[in-house]
């Protein structure tokens, strides 16, 4: 097939490798506009525009497309058979759904209708998932409500983080994008229509997703930690200041002298350790943390450091 492959981060590197691998030809790799990143702000290339020039093939960094005349004509001009969209990060208008006889592919991280939206990988994890995956679908004007083509389930272990678990899911649908082409194109795989009805959201992250809700049971704030990594990962305040928390880890109540009931946020110290309690009688160990202005350090060098009163609790004053 002739193609155009819209896509930015490094989850869409692996499909536009694989797709160049099965034989297709790519006419044009869309990327949004190169970003500063780091401390420097440094003008860098994303991933997948680097990827695309390594393998010679044009790409073009338009910074709107929905009414962009000039880049219309362009995919006019090529005419793709499909149009591929792997994390581009933009809605896709209407006249490019409608250009290419195939439509436009996309590749979505999750098992569609569950999880639509901009982050379904985090979410899976963050909600404690046990499953997810890859759907193919084509891309129609609704939200991730598009006809599906091809799943395929992965399993979340209960020590992964959403970030290497993007790494999973991209090695992962590489070889399904690449199967779902085959598959159009030679008609043995069929749109169907998703279940509408089970269809739950996956919403942008935020910085406040972040924040601890101790009311919450320990168990769901180390799956929220786990689904939110690296951004906005998880922190809390103490004393006024903003503490991260980089590991943690549900505490065996039953292998500790732990108070039998305490309000949510209030700490236990034991042994050098550091646990904090949460709904239903659950409690975390905090493990390595952050205070604000400070760097990362144990727990145990947190507690050389630092005098907690019996009554210190984490998170919002009590009203």
């Amino acid at each position: 097939m002739k193609l155009v492959f819209c896509g930015t981060p490094q989850f869409a590197v692996p499909s536009l490798d694989a797709v160049l691998e099965a034989g297709h030809e790519i006419a044009l790799v869309v990327s949004q506009p190169d970003r500063p990143v780091g401390r420097k702000q440094e003008l860098t290339a994303p991933p997948v525009k680097q990827a695309a020039l390594a393998a010679g093939i044009p790409v073009t960094q338009p910074e709107k497309i929905r009414n962009n005349v000039e880049f219309r004509a362009q995919l006019e001009a090529i005419a793709p058979d499909a149009i591929i969209v792997v994390a581009y990060g933009r809605i896709i208008p209407a006249w490019m759904l409608t250009l290419p006889r195939f439509g436009c592919i996309n590749l979505h991280g999750s098992l569609l209708p569950k999880f639509r939206g901009a982050a379904p990988i985090q979410w899976a994890v963050a909600m404690g998932d046990t499953i997810t995956g890859n759907t193919t679908m084509l891309l129609e004007e609704g939200l991730d409500t598009g006809p599906m083509l091809l799943q395929q389930s992965v399993p979340i272990a209960p020590d992964q983080t959403a970030a290497n678990l993007f790494e999973v899911l991209a090695e992962a649908g590489a070889p399904l994008l690449v199967q779902t082409l085959a598959g159009l194109e030679d008609g043995s795989v069929r749109p169907q229509a998703q279940d509408h009805s089970q269809a739950t959201l996956a919403p942008i992250l935020t910085r406040e997703d972040g924040r601890m809700d101790f009311s919450r049971t320990a168990p769901d704030l180390l799956n929220r930690w786990r689904g939110f990594q690296p951004w906005p990962g998880a922190f809390t305040e103490y004393e006024g200041k903003k503490l991260i928390i980089h590991r943690m880890q549900v505490a065996d109540v039953g292998s500790f002298v732990l108070p039998a009931a305490a309000e949510p946020g209030s700490v236990h110290i034991e042994d050098h350790r550091l646990f904090a309690a949460c709904a239903a009688g659950s409690w975390l160990e905090l493990l390595e943390v952050q205070l604000e202005g400070k760097k990362r350090i144990t727990v145990a060098d947190f507690l050389r450091g630092a005098t907690l009163a019996a009554s210190a609790r984490l998170g919002a004053p009590a009203q």
